[in-house]
């Protein structure tokens, strides 16, 4: 998604029209001198997915390459949070005991993004706090925190831990690495669609392979089990089967068996950050399409 926005901003500066205002639907729309959510005939195309102008936010033209261009402070925060699921499935946080501080604190979160379409003076500081973490087009759009915490819920009400676990990873990576692969290299690479190369999905790819080798090669295996661990919490039993293939009763286990899942997971990820899912949100679509193909596979081959 970051690589969508790097490519809009790039076709701006080339077009002689590129001082024209961000499109309507997503600029600051005053209604009764307040600021107004995006109309609805718009929404599934505007949520989280407009250009991103420069000159909205202070910080961002005071440090327009590290935070507007390259992102820097929100790549690191995105990253992170990988690493804090790591640390919460090795201590054994059980997903319905994570699920309802998530969303206690999504209620404030929105309501604080709902309130900044109808109080310019409290949108101004919010953007003042959280600025270096905001792109642009959501000073007049909902936050992508907001659906980064509705994928998490999503995946972690929905599916088992281990499934649950490894997507959110995959957003916090493969996201990542799309965005910054595709940006420096995405130019020299076919186009998948606008906003996203063959440089990024192959980040992507390489990430997610090596995210799912990591974590049901070292840490599944290296992490104890726990009194109140779920039941069917843990989908990938070691092995494939290859039945469904008309391969008879041939089973792929061992390293190869890690090998082979580790690579079908790095293409569900790979295809999950290039998708546009009604135009949502990639926090939303990556961790929800790639627990949904993960689940899929292990379902039908696990």
């Amino acid at each position: 998604m970051e690589e969508e926005e790097e490519e809009k901003r790039a076709d701006r500066e080339r077009s002689p029209r590129s001082r024209k205002p961000p499109p309507p639907a997503l600029s600051r729309v005053l209604s009764g001198n307040h600021l107004a959510p995006p109309p609805p005939s718009s929404i599934w195309r505007n949520l989280s997915r407009s250009p991103s102008p420069l000159g909205l936010i202070p910080i961002h033209r005071t440090f327009s390459s590290l935070i507007h261009k390259h992102e820097v402070p929100r790549k690191l925060l995105h990253v992170s949070i990988g690493f804090v699921v790591l640390y919460l499935y090795r201590t054994g946080h059980q997903p319905v005991h994570i699920t309802p501080p998530l969303t206690a604190a999504l209620i404030p979160i929105a309501s604080a993004d709902l309130l900044r379409f109808y109080s310019p003076s409290f949108n101004q500081l919010y953007i003042r706090l959280l600025g270096a973490l905001m792109r642009e087009s959501e000073v007049a759009g909902w936050n992508g925190v907001v659906w980064y915490l509705v994928g998490t819920i999503t995946v972690l009400s929905v599916f088992p831990k281990d499934v649950a676990t490894l997507s959110i990873l995959l957003l916090s990576w493969c996201d990542t690495a799309a965005s910054t692969f595709g940006r420096a290299w995405g130019r020299y690479t076919p186009r998948i669609r606008r906003g996203k190369s063959l440089a990024g999905s192959l980040a992507s790819f390489v990430v997610g392979a090596i995210t799912a080798a990591a974590f049901w090669g070292a840490i599944v295996p290296g992490t104890r089990p726990f009194w109140d661990d779920p039941v069917d919490g843990k989908m990938w039993a070691g092995r494939l089967g290859l039945q469904m293939l008309g391969l008879g009763d041939v089973q792929v286990g061992g390293g190869w068996g890690l090998a082979l899942m580790s690579v079908v997971t790095g293409v569900i990820a790979s295809v999950s950050e290039a998708m546009d899912v009604f135009g949502l949100d990639d926090n939303v679509v990556i961790p929800v399409l790639s627990a949904m193909g993960v689940w899929g596979v292990l379902k039908v081959f696990g």
